[in-house]
């Protein structure tokens, strides 16, 4: 996540405005324009990159000023209807069209919502309410914040409307912790996979005394800490499992000399246990010749044809100056 003044100073202004009212919870119903993005590279519409190939993109606009911050997406089992969150303390719901093609076309019934915290706090407690990512355990939704390090659990199936019930213990120390680039990450194992249904989380730029990120498996047998390898400036900003439980990581960099990138990694189920450093395999890596912005979000969704296919957002930061992405590529292996 970026700051951004411009919005600070709105949420500042809400804040000052609720002084002495009980938080409201509210949803928005919102209008999502898409633009397709046909291309990922110019002229390579159909080559593969990497072990990964381009389906089809959105660049995504809207008139209602909650929409972007994009920070995190899981897609339901029918590959359609989908959960997000946006790092200013809102969940967004919605479904995902195609058409007669089965590219991405669009979103529908989207609806944003004021997240809160245990004591009913609600978005314009910003600090409190910085949210990165989430992962379905069941009907309930965990969500993972920065700023205020945690993991809360939002009981389902009406979770947009709840306060936590509880919250997960991150195995991590918070003083350890950086307030922006702690728990960017966050994911449920497959039942099936070594580590059982349990949800993993990993810091975006919290260091251990090696210079590598921080990461925990939250609970079950193999419940511990591990570690991230840091590589070439990046920065994990989200994962996801595989049905095989292998872990896929995705990660972004910015810097004057080396521009803006993304990267996606996969990292083998067996190598998933406390006290491992972990690095993983570059499934694909790009940079700012292709159709990228600051991305934050990454799912993998099962298809009807039995394929994998990874869907991943941006988040614009709610500037002019970037945009809100929807990328979808099929894994080839």
């Amino acid at each position: 996540m970026v700051a951004r003044a411009p919005f600070a100073a709105l949420l500042a202004l809400g804040l000052l405005a609720s002084i002495g009212e009980s938080p409201v919870q509210a949803t928005d119903k919102v209008a999502v324009e898409a633009r397709q993005i046909p291309e990922f590279r110019l002229g390579q519409a159909n080559q593969p990159i990497g072990k990964l190939q381009f389906v089809g993109g959105l660049s995504l606009a809207s008139d209602n000023w909650l929409f972007g911050a994009l920070s995190s997406i899981r897609v339901r089992p029918d590959g359609q209807h989908f959960v997000m969150v946006l790092d200013t303390g809102h969940f967004l719901t919605g479904e995902i069209t195609r058409d007669g093609n089965g590219l991405l076309s669009g979103l529908a019934n989207v609806e944003i919502t004021s997240m809160r915290d245990k004591l009913g706090r609600d978005d314009a407690q910003k600090y409190n309410m910085d949210s990165e990512s989430l992962a379905f355990r069941g009907d309930d939704v965990l969500v993972s914040f920065e700023g205020l390090h945690r993991v809360d659990v939002y009981p389902g199936p009406d979770f947009v409307h709840q306060v936590p019930s509880a919250s997960i213990p991150i195995l991590m120390d918070p003083r350890k912790l950086k307030g922006n680039g702690s728990l960017e990450s966050l994911a449920m194992a497959p039942a099936s996979s070594p580590l059982g249904a349990v949800p993993v989380t990993i810091a975006e730029r919290s260091f251990d005394a090696a210079g590598n990120l921080f990461a925990a498996i939250l609970d079950g047998p193999l419940k511990g800490r591990f570690s991230v390898k840091v590589t070439d400036g990046y920065a994990v900003s989200d994962c996801t499992f595989l049905d095989n439980g292998d872990l896929v990581l995705l990660e972004r960099r910015f810097g004057i000399t080396v521009g803006i990138g993304l990267r996606i990694l996969r990292v083998p189920a067996a190598e998933l246990r406390p006290g491992a450093i972990v690095e993983g395999h570059v499934l694909m890596e790009a940079g700012p010749e292709s159709q990228i912005d600051n991305m934050e979000g990454i799912d993998a969704v099962t298809m009807p044809d039995g394929s994998t296919h990874l869907i991943l957002v941006s988040d614009d930061n709610h500037s002019l100056l970037q945009r809100s992405l929807m990328l979808e590529f099929k894994l080839l292996d």
